[in-house]
């Protein structure tokens, strides 16, 4: 794999580990707790801080109760790069600090 592209497969897996947990209304600290993990386990994969172990990502898929392999064929339906693109934002926004989160907030509110 081009390491250029591991933020794509990274952004791809975000993306699917999302879809999957919020399908199944499933919040990400009742996740990482039910896998055994620090309560931000899941969090911070899904904010791009942290990637599981391969048995890590297998303990993933036995707890939303999908085959490693059908959950890997989630990324073969294109993620729409609009996705990708709020996936890289979420993370950028969670380096700011408060004051810049409420001034990003007031702009988006005024696109809107």
């Amino acid at each position: 794999m081009k390491e250029e592209n591991f933020p794509a497969y990274m952004d791809a897996f975000i993306c699917s580990l999302r879809k999957l947990r919020c399908e199944r209304d499933i919040s990400a600290r009742e996740m990482s707790v039910a896998l055994g993990q620090n309560v931000n386990y899941i969090n911070l994969i899904e904010n791009g801080k942290r990637l599981p172990s391969m048995q890590g990502f297998f303990s993933i898929c036995e707890y939303l109760s999908v085959q490693p392999c059908d959950f890997l064929k989630l990324n073969d339906t294109k993620i729409s790069e609009r996705d990708v693109l709020i996936q890289k934002i979420i993370r950028d926004l969670n380096s700011l600090d408060d004051g810049e989160i409420q001034t990003v907030q007031k702009m988006v509110h005024s696109l809107v």
